[in-house]
C-alpha cells in the first residue's frame, strides 16, 4: 500500500508528460513549419518562414491542388500550391508573433498543420546607476541599477561584487524585469577604508552588456536603522526645557532631530555630533502637542541618513498664563434704585492661556466706597450682577490654569453711551459677502482727537425672549474708521451693531442694523387684535420668526379695503423699530366692515400678506354718509309730487278751456 502511494505522483507525472507529447505531436502530425535564421531576431531583421506537408497528409482525393496558407496571427500573408511554402518576412514589431500555416482542401475547412512564434527584440544597453546600500550594520547588501530601454526578451542579469580578501560574489536575477538584487551578504565596517566593486551584466539571446564598475566603502553604503524607542522627559515639569533620548545602533555619529507643533507643517531641524542618544531642547511652548522624529548617520561626511524613526507625538506641560482677557460690559437699568451689570469676555489663544483654562475669577467693587468688592469665580465667558445705581464701579478678570493665573484686566464700568459730543457719526452697515458686514462711520464731530479707541459691538437681533443672543465685539484703532465683521455671522439674519468711541471713562455711541444677505421676508406679520380707541382702532400683531425675517425690517405696511369691494385697498407705512408691535388707524368710517391684513419689507422687496382680519368700528355714521342720500331721496320725492299736482291742475282746466 505505501510503495502504492509513493508511486502515485510518479504515475500522474508520466500520465501528464504524455499528453503534452501527444499535442505537440497532434498539433503538427500533418507537417512541420521552420524559421531561419532563428526564432528570435534582432528588431529590423529578416526572417524566411517555411511550411512543409509530410508524405501522405495532403488533399485526400486532389493532392495535386493542394493549397498551404500562411497566417501571421489570423490575416493570411502567403500562399502556394502544393506541398511546401516558403515565405520572407520583414518589419515584424517588438514582441512575439504567431504564424500558423493551414492546408485548404476543395469543398472542406481549413486544416491547421503547424505554427511557429517568433520573437523580436534588441540586445540589452548597459545597466547605469549602479548603487549598492546595506540597511543597518547587520544587514545585507542589495544593489539596484537602470535596466535601460525594455529589450522586449528574457534578459538575465548577473550581479557580480568584489574586494579586499578575494571577495568575489555573484547573483543572478531570474525576474523578467530585474532591476535589484540582494546579494545575501553582510559587510562589517571593520575595515572602513576597504575598496569593493559592484558590476552589473545583463545578457539576453542578441547579446549582452556589462555597467560600469562602482566603487564604494563600507561607510559610503551602510545606511544605519531609524532610531527606536524615542521618549521625552521635562524637567521640572516645564515645557522650556526638555530632554528627547533615543537608542541608536552602534557606531552612530551624527543625529539630525526634527520637531513640530501638530498644527504645522513646517519643521524645526536640529542636527547633533556625538548625541548618544540624548539631546536638550529649550524652545518648546507650553501645553502643546509636538511631534518629534529622529534620523542618524555612521559618517560625518560619507553615506546616507536613516529613515526617520516612527513619530513620538507628545504634549508639553501647562505653564501660567500671560495673556489678558479682552472685556467688554453691558449697563442696564433695572429700577430707580438698581442696574445691572454684564460682563463679558473672550477666551485667550493658545499661546496665552499656555494650559486648560479651569475658571474665570471676577471681582466688582465699588471705587469710592468702602464696601467689600462682589468676588465670584465662574466656568463660563460672561457675568452678570445687579448693583446701586450710586456709586462708581471697576472690575478685575483674570483666567486660572492649574499652573496659576493670568494678569487681570481691570475695566471702570461707564456709561458707554452717555458722551453725546464722543457719538460716531454716519454709521453704515453694508454686506462684505455671504458671512461678512462692513462696518463704516465717521470720527465724532466735536472731539475726533479724544478719541483712544473704537469698539464695534454686534448681536443678533431678536424681538422678545427671556434668551439674549451672544454678544460680539472687535476693538479698533482711533485712526480706523471701518471694520470688517465676521464671527458669528450668518445670511439672512438682521444684527444690531453698536460703534462706541471710547476716551478715557468716557464713550458715545451710534448704532444701525445690518445683515450680510437679505431677500424678502416670507411672510407678513400676524395680526393677533383690533381694538376699538375713541372712533379710531388699534392694530396689535405678532412679530415674523426670525427665520422667516431673510434680513433686516425696514418697515411694515397695513392694508385695508371694504369687504366685498374690488377697489384698491388704502395702506399705511411704519417705520420698523425692535418693540414696536402696534399701530393705530384713525381713518375707518363707522359701521363698515373692513378686510385688514400687514406685510413687512426688506431691502430685497415685500413679503407676502399675513392673515387678514375683519372689523367694523361701532358708532354714529358720518352726516356726509347719510346727508347726502337723504337730499336726493328728498328732491326725488317732490319731483314725483310736482309731478302729481302738475297733471290735476292740468286736468281740471280742460273743461274751461272746451266751453
Amino acid at each position: 500500500m505505501a510503495h502504492a502511494v509513493r508511486g502515485y505522483p510518479l504515475a500522474l507525472i508520466f500520465v501528464i508528460m504524455w499528453l503534452l507529447i501527444k499535442a505537440k505531436i497532434d498539433v503538427c502530425k500533418r507537417g512541420d513549419v521552420t524559421v531561419k535564421p532563428s526564432h528570435v531576431i534582432l528588431l529590423g531583421s529578416a526572417v524566411n518562414i517555411s511550411c512543409s506537408l509530410k508524405p501522405k497528409q495532403g488533399c485526400l482525393h486532389y493532392s495535386s491542388l493542394n493549397r498551404l496558407i500562411l497566417y501571421k496571427f489570423d490575416r493570411g500573408i502567403s500562399f502556394h500550391n502544393g506541398h511546401s511554402l516558403t515565405s520572407q518576412v520583414t518589419d515584424l514589431p517588438l514582441g512575439t508573433t504567431l504564424f500558423v500555416c493551414k492546408l485548404s482542401c476543395i469543398n472542406s475547412d481549413e486544416i491547421r498543420i503547424c505554427g511557429a512564434e517568433i520573437s523580436v527584440g534588441v540586445a540589452p544597453e548597459q545597466p547605469r546607476n549602479v548603487s549598492c546600500i546595506q540597511k543597518g550594520e547587520q544587514g545585507t547588501v542589495a544593489c539596484t541599477w537602470d535596466r535601460g530601454r525594455d529589450t522586449h526578451l528574457y534578459t538575465e542579469y548577473a550581479l557580480q561584487l568584489s574586494g579586499p580578501k578575494n571577495l568575489n560574489w555573484q547573483k543572478q536575477c531570474k525576474d523578467y524585469y530585474c532591476d535589484h538584487l540582494d546579494l545575501g551578504i553582510n559587510l562589517t565596517p571593520e575595515s572602513p577604508e576597504s575598496i569593493f566593486t559592484a558590476k552589473v551584466t545583463a545578457t539576453n539571446s542578441l547579446g549582452s552588456s556589462p555597467s560600469f564598475p562602482s566603487t564604494f566603502t563600507v561607510l559610503d553604503i551602510v545606511r544605519p536603522l531609524p532610531p527606536w524607542d524615542v521618549r521625552i522627559e521635562f524637567q521640572n515639569a516645564s515645557a522650556s526645557r526638555c530632554s528627547l533620548q533615543w537608542r541608536d545602533e552602534g557606531r552612530v555619529l551624527l543625529n539630525r532631530l526634527r520637531y513640530r507643533p501638530r498644527n504645522s507643517k513646517a519643521w524645526n531641524m536640529v542636527t547633533v555630533t556625538n548625541a548618544k542618544g540624548r539631546h536638550d531642547l529649550l524652545d518648546l511652548k507650553p501645553f502643546t502637542e509636538y511631534e518629534f522624529q529622529i534620523s542618524s548617520k555612521l559618517h560625518l561626511y560619507k553615506g546616507s541618513w536613516s529613515d526617520w524613526s516612527e513619530s513620538l507625538r507628545t504634549q508639553t506641560p501647562e505653564e501660567e498664563p500671560t495673556g489678558m482677557l479682552d472685556v467688554w460690559y453691558m449697563k442696564q437699568h433695572i429700577d430707580y434704585n438698581r442696574q445691572q451689570i454684564s460682563l463679558f469676555w473672550k477666551n485667550l489663544s493658545v499661546s496665552e492661556a499656555r494650559g486648560r483654562i479651569l475658571h474665570y475669577r471676577v471681582t466688582l467693587q465699588e471705587v469710592t466706597g468702602g464696601k467689600a468688592p462682589f468676588q465670584n469665580i465662574t466656568g463660563h465667558t460672561s457675568w452678570t450682577w445687579v448693583v446701586p445705581r450710586t456709586g462708581n464701579w471697576a472690575v478685575a478678570v483674570s483666567a486660572a490654569n492649574s499652573k496659576g493665573s493670568s494678569p487681570p484686566t481691570r475695566i471702570n464700568i461707564t456709561n458707554l453711551c452717555g458722551a453725546g459730543l464722543l457719538a460716531p457719526r454716519q454709521v453704515s452697515a453694508d454686506s462684505g459677502g455671504v458671512d461678512n458686514i462692513v462696518v463704516t462711520w465717521q470720527p465724532p464731530r466735536k472731539a475726533p482727537s479724544a478719541v483712544q479707541e473704537y469698539v464695534v459691538e454686534w448681536r443678533e437681533l431678536r424681538a422678545g425672549g427671556d434668551t439674549q443672543p451672544p454678544l460680539n465685539w472687535l476693538r479698533s484703532p482711533p485712526y480706523n474708521v471701518s471694520a470688517l465683521i465676521s464671527e458669528n455671522i450668518k445670511p439672512y439674519i438682521c444684527y444690531e451693531i453698536r460703534v462706541y468711541a471710547l476716551s478715557g471713562d468716557q464713550g458715545g455711541c451710534s448704532s444701525i442694523l445690518g445683515n450680510s444677505k437679505h431677500k424678502a421676508p416670507l411672510s407678513g406679520p400676524h395680526i393677533n387684535a383690533i381694538t376699538e380707541e375713541k372712533g379710531s382702532i388699534l392694530i396689535s400683531w405678532n412679530s415674523i420668526p426670525a427665520q422667516e425675517q431673510m434680513g433686516c425690517i425696514l418697515s411694515y405696511r397695513i392694508y385695508w379695503k371694504e369687504r366685498d369691494s374690488n377697489s384698491k385697498p388704502q395702506l399705511c407705512e411704519i417705520p420698523y423699530r425692535v418693540s414696536q408691535n402696534s399701530h393705530p388707524i384713525n381713518s375707518l368710517q363707522p359701521r363698515v366692515t373692513y378686510v385688514l391684513w400687514m406685510t413687512a419689507l426688506t431691502a430685497a422687496g415685500e413679503s407676502s400678506q399675513g392673515n387678514e382680519r375683519e372689523f367694523c368700528l361701532p358708532g354714529k355714521a358720518n352726516w356726509k354718509v347719510f346727508v347726502a342720500p337723504s337730499i336726493c331721496i328728498a328732491i326725488i320725492m317732490v319731483g314725483i309730487f310736482s309731478m302729481r299736482y302738475f297733471r290735476q291742475k292740468r286736468g281740471h282746466s280742460c273743461p274751461w278751456t272746451g266751453s
